[in-house]
């Protein structure tokens, strides 16, 4: 695979979670190799809160902090490899709500950089059929990395499976 991904990590706070990098590097070559997507750059910044919260205001006025966001590149035209876009993970909201959910925070974090990739992709879940696509995408992709299905917890009205 000829894409190249850039990790920023932006916030100390993600020195507690060790290995967080290399999870989101397999996480994110997963989505790619399974959307059989053979170039391009994918940039990614682990942040915490206060970053995440400074982007969501800025770029989807929003001031709140949020888990992740995505932002697709725009159409590239030129020579050279092609940008995909960028990844911002937020350490504080990704960590609360793995331990919320009785998930291991690396497998929150996998299925984030996932989600955000198919994003990137340009999958969606405005409605529910683009919803429904996007988790099965998720699920497939997450299965190739031995992480549980993330949506399990929500489809059971909050109980474990």
């Amino acid at each position: 695979m000829s894409v190249t991904i850039e990790i920023a990590t932006q916030s100390k706070a993600w020195e507690k979670l060790p290995g967080a990098e290399a999870a989101v590097r397999r996480a994110v070559e997963a989505a790619l190799r399974e959307e059989c997507v053979e170039e391009g750059e994918i940039g990614v910044m682990l942040t915490d809160d206060s970053g995440i919260q400074a982007l969501n205001k800025s770029f989807r006025a929003t001031d709140k902090a949020t888990n992740v966001l995505a932002f697709p590149a725009p159409k590239h035209s030129g020579n050279g490899p092609k940008p995909i876009g960028d990844i911002v993970l937020a350490y504080e909201t990704l960590t609360r709500e793995a331990e919320s959910e009785g998930k291991p925070a690396l497998h929150h974090l996998m299925h984030l950089a996932v989600h955000a990739t198919l994003h990137l992709l340009g999958f969606d879940h405005i409605d529910d059929a683009d919803a429904d696509t996007m988790e099965a995408r998720e699920r497939a992709i997450l299965a190739t990395l031995d992480v549980a299905d993330p949506y399990a917890w929500h489809e059971n009205a909050g109980a474990m499976v």
